[in-house]
């Protein structure tokens, strides 16, 4: 009863004139994001972070938020009909949506998609709604030692999870680490690494990094390693499904939903992993001639599956977001330093401090997700619409926004000689295939992180032995070392099976 009179008081928030303008703004700008390809919910949300700053909190995460999910149903439109994923959770949509489409079949196709979506994202929210005050309840109860250790699961889990491999994530999360260190020791108010630089003494500020990391390196990266390509449209067809593709999507959908929710709700990270594994349940369950259709003309189920696990893992990443300040993705990670932009700290305190903001924002899920429907369903041909834009005039559009806003947040020459900086930075770490969201993660919690060790160590009289001697922080170890040794072990043990098959050839 208390959690349905809390979400009661936050759709009284979410309905405001105000906040419904925010989150349809935001819902109708992640469409267009996730239509355009290579322009991803990071990089509107890094881009936007500045020139939000003045905006209340409530109509500002609500706005974020729109992006964030708005995008993963724009994503599909590009995967159908151009065969050009806008993120990385659409490439499997990619795989048989677009076949679809150069059967004929994009309006059925785009419908599976849209209306998955929906189902997946209100089951999700449903999720979020029930479980998210439980898991913040039992968080509250931790102590130093298990806060760090959570971080240090975050700083884990995003490192190996979002990068190429875990030695390139590690040393992206500890050029985080080493970002969050410059300025004020929180302890001895000593400057740190500062170089002499006054402007250092304040720390270097997180939204600067974001957007030079992700928007401003996304244009630079266009310019520097990406050609013209010229792109060929499959022709639209009416949106609208048969009995028979109803029929074949809706199990597809409920399946999707129950693979993509597990895998947000625990603090593992990545869409890929869900959707890969709903595209295979369904080629696998399909029977006679709809698995027939697999890889040939397009099968239907093999675009509804994909998408549904894709939005109900994408939403369902806001409760360890929420509730353990433990980001997943690109997007969670630039979410985490919005809240904290407001000086806002996601984790189990949240919904006691912050609890109008939270119910308003998990209320405006519910809406978002209806207002998308309505977006995606009648309104497609205007999205596809924005294919036409010329890449050269988006990117500068991006670049100009970026710069503007990076210099209105302190009107200092030296934030841009900075941002430009971390676009370099940027750009050189996707050149060679390091993870970004590692280090706005390593600059957020790391300061987080440090302060929470220091205080466990208090707490134990200096001895490390504090952090094995209760047991939620031994659990937590266990958990830390599984996440890094465990994929190793897999492949080894892999590589060993498939020795004998060798030599048996």
């Amino acid at each position: 009863m208390d959690i349905l009179n809390a979400l009661l008081h936050g759709f009284a928030a979410a309905i405001t004139p105000i906040n419904l303008l925010w989150a349809l703004f935001g819902c109708a700008l992640g469409t267009a994001v996730g239509v355009l390809p290579g322009i991803g919910p990071a990089v509107a949300v890094a881009m936007l972070l500045p020139i939000t700053a003045k905006v209340d909190v409530t109509a500002s995460m609500i706005f974020f938020s729109g992006i964030y999910y708005g995008a993963m149903y724009g994503g599909s439109t590009t995967s159908i009909l151009l065969n050009t994923p806008g993120e990385t959770a659409s490439m499997v949509t990619a795989m048989e949506g677009n076949k679809m489409a150069k059967s004929g079949r994009a309006g059925a196709a785009l419908a599976t998609s849209a209306i998955g979506s929906f189902v997946a994202g209100t089951v999700a929210t449903v999720v979020v709604t029930l479980f998210a005050p439980y898991v913040a309840d039992f968080a509250v109860k931790l102590g130093p030692p298990e806060y760090f250790l959570l971080m240090v699961l975050a700083f884990t889990t995003v490192s190996a999870v979002l990068g190429q491999s875990a030695l390139r994530g590690l040393t992206a999360l500890f050029l985080g680490l080493a970002a969050g260190c410059v300025g004020m020791d929180q302890i001895s108010g000593q400057g740190r690494y500062t170089g002499g630089i006054p402007e250092l003494l304040d720390g270097i500020e997180i939204v600067l990094v974001a957007v030079g990391l992700f928007a401003v390196a996304e244009v630079l990266y266009a310019a520097l390693y990406e050609g013209r390509v010229v792109e060929g449209r499959n022709r639209m067809s009416r949106v609208h499904m048969t009995a028979r593709d109803w029929r074949r999507s809706i199990p597809a959908w409920l399946r999707g939903t129950a693979i993509g929710t597990p895998f947000g709700c625990i603090p593992a990270g990545g869409t890929e992993i869900p959707t890969f594994l709903s595209y295979a349940t369904e080629k696998k369950l399909a029977k006679g001639e709809d698995r027939a259709e697999f890889g040939t003309v397009g099968a239907i189920e093999g675009v509804a599956g994909p998408e549904a696990a894709n939005n109900a893992t994408v939403t369902a990443a806001l409760i360890p977001l929420l509730t353990l300040g433990i980001p997943t993705s690109n997007t969670t990670a630039i979410l985490l330093g919005a809240f904290q932009n407001y000086g806002i700290q996601p984790g189990p305190q949240l919904f006691t401090t912050s609890a109008a903001l939270v119910w308003a924002l998990i209320a405006s899920l519910y809406i978002g997700n209806v207002m998308l429907l309505v977006l995606n369903l009648p309104m497609v041909g205007l999205w596809v619409k924005l294919l036409k834009i010329p890449k050269p005039q988006l990117y500068a559009g991006i670049l100009i926004f970026a710069t503007v806003g990076a210099y209105g947040m302190r009107q200092s020459a030296f934030d841009l000689f900075l941002l430009y900086a971390m676009g370099v930075l940027g750009v050189v770490m996707r050149r060679f295939d390091f993870p970004t969201a590692p280090v706005v993660v390593g600059m957020i919690l790391g300061p987080l992180a440090e302060a929470q060790m220091r205080n466990a160590m208090s707490i134990g009289e200096g001895s490390a032995a504090v952090f094995v001697q209760r047991p939620m922080s031994l659990a937590l170890i266990v958990v830390v070392a599984a996440v890094l040794l465990l994929p190793r072990l897999l492949r080894v043990w892999a590589a060993r099976r498939r020795l004998p098959a060798t030599h048996a050839a």
